[in-house]
């Protein structure tokens, strides 16, 4: 049996004159075979090779393939199952929930939404899977396989709720205390929804996928599954791990998602940043890990011993995000605004509710604000206490349109242990009433504690990234703290405490500014 080589354009070189078969390409685009045979007429000292030009490698693209065209990414396309799940009600909802929440307000250019990052993180799943696929063809990794990725990548966001992380983070652990939803459950029970309403089963199958099988491996990838972890969780074999860190990746937070939302966030601010994703997902290969913790070696998702520099980018890049955008003191008192807004709202609209029912979760997008601001309460059949709730309601809404915000009091780091906000507000009530000498009204004042890190909470979060080399591209390893640069961060992690004044007083808001001073440097009187 002679040996055949497939070059980089697809010929197929079978040496000693072999004649080669062709290679079989299954319809739903898996190639199956490359085979070559000897020609016994041949002789054995022609060294002259024989070329035959190949199928081309499908992989993932039918030709019926649809086109978007992206700020980010360019030109996307994307396969036509993704297309189906993508014109239903469900998924169009994402359009009216604003990526960024409350940051619209502050930054003008910031009105992308939920709907347009989620293509792009499916569209760059597919590529780094399609990556996989052709230069590591022995991972055996099937259209199926790339399939199940791609929508959960499609699908990850489904369970946002109005204005993203303002809702699961802000406003139902106040409403609902010691809840322990996310808007990653809500995501794949919208995505069950989107299925069984729209007829996705028989859909699934066309393209050889078995919707029983394959709904909960898209179910661990939305959720996410720790690949370090020592029982292992997956509905997917050991040998799949990698799979489970494209789009949520538990282990040390490098995914397709963070790809995605930092270029597009960054476009939208007017940010700069440093971290090149597209270089990135260039130096990326599947590497046997030996994981010390659990004495086990898995397959995982590594990258190339050079592209250190440009992980930390990642990382900091998020930190700067964060800083400057997601948690910039405007925006946060406005989120707190809407916050209370819906709040007061809650009983008669049932917004915390509605994640509990999905066809009446389906209803629920920014637009709340809107239908709070314009609702009828005299035509409304409702007790005082209701009425007066949604009064209030509409007066945050309100005056949230007039700027008519909480002036800024001051911020200040918090040094040492974590400390709860009831603490905090406690302490900051008791130092204006020093200050004042006169009693004051808590409610005057909004105290707010923001939480900062890499993406790891305090640790540093290239510690948990695995690396292989150029000379040996098979041989995962941590990098040396001493190759990185000696100008990293020594603390990954930060709390800010910000005090805001609700009244209009002048002589009250400087008297808070001074007191803010002082009890700032007395380490908040802690």
């Amino acid at each position: 049996m002679a040996v055949s080589e497939v070059s980089a354009s697809g010929w197929v070189t079978t040496p000693n004159g072999g004649s080669p078969v062709k290679s079989s390409v299954s319809d739903n685009g898996n190639q199956l075979c490359d085979a070559a045979i000897d020609n016994s007429t041949s002789s054995p000292d022609d060294s002259s090779a024989r070329f035959q030009k190949l199928p081309p490698r499908r992989l993932n693209q039918p030709l019926q393939d649809k086109i978007f065209n992206d700020p980010i990414h360019g030109s996307i396309e994307l396969h036509p199952l993704l297309v189906k799940i993508i014109d239903t009600p469900q998924f169009q909802r994402l359009r009216h929930i604003k990526q960024l929440g409350a940051g619209y307000w502050v930054y003008p250019g910031a009105s992308h939404n939920r709907f347009e990052h989620s293509i792009g993180v499916a569209h760059l799943a597919e590529r780094l899977v399609k990556r996989f696929q052709e230069k590591q063809p022995e991972l055996n990794i099937t259209n199926r396989d790339s399939l199940c990725v791609q929508i959960a990548g499609l699908c990850h966001d489904l369970g946002h709720g109005p204005f993203s992380h303002l809702y699961d983070n802000m406003f139902i652990p106040e409403v609902q205390p010691g809840s322990k939803w996310k808007h990653e459950d809500a995501s794949f029970d919208m995505f069950e929804l989107i299925v069984e309403e729209n007829g996705l089963r028989d859909e699934m199958k066309k393209y050889d996928m078995k919707p029983d099988e394959d709904l909960k491996f898209i179910k661990d990838l939305i959720l996410g599954v720790n690949t370090s972890a020592k029982e292992w969780q997956g509905t997917r074999p050991k040998n799949r791990t990698f799979l489970y860190e494209i789009v949520s990746n538990k282990r040390n937070g490098v995914d397709v998602d963070k790809w995605d939302y930092f270029a597009r966030d960054c476009h939208h601010l007017g940010i700069s940043k440093s971290f090149d994703h597209e270089r990135l997902l260039k130096l990326t290969r599947v590497c046997e890990v030996d994981i010390e913790e659990i004495q086990e070696r898995r397959l995982l998702i590594c990258f190339r011993d050079k592209e250190a520099d440009n992980i930390y980018d990642m990382f900091r890049t998020r930190y700067t995000l964060h800083r400057q955008a997601y948690q910039h003191k405007t925006v946060n008192i406005i989120e707190i605004m809407i916050k209370e807004a819906l709040l007061l709202a809650d009983d008669h609209y049932k917004i915390s509710a509605a994640k509990d029912n999905m066809p009446e979760y389906t209803k629920l997008t920014d637009a709340i604000l809107e239908k709070i601001s314009h609702t009828d309460i005299k035509s409304l059949q409702l007790d005082k206490t209701e009425k007066k709730k949604l009064r209030d309601a509409k007066k945050k809404v309100e005056k949230i349109d007039r700027r008519d915000l909480p002036k800024f009091v001051g911020e200040a780091r918090l040094k040492g242990e974590k400390m709860s906000l009831n603490i905090l507000k406690d302490k900051w009530v008791k130092a204006m009433e020093k200050t004042k000498e006169d009693a004051v009204d808590p409610d005057d004042y909004v105290v707010d504690v923001v939480h900062m890190d890499h993406g790891m909470k305090g640790k540093n979060p290239i510690e948990n990234v695995f690396f292989y080399s150029k000379w040996n591209p098979n041989e995962a390893f941590k990098m040396d703290k001493k190759k990185m640069s000696s100008f990293l961060p020594v603390q990954f992690y930060e709390q800010l405490v910000r005090v805001y004044y609700r009244g209009t007083l002048t002589d009250d808001i400087n008297t808070a500014k001074e007191c803010f001073k002082n009890w700032s440097e007395s380490n908040f009187g802690l």
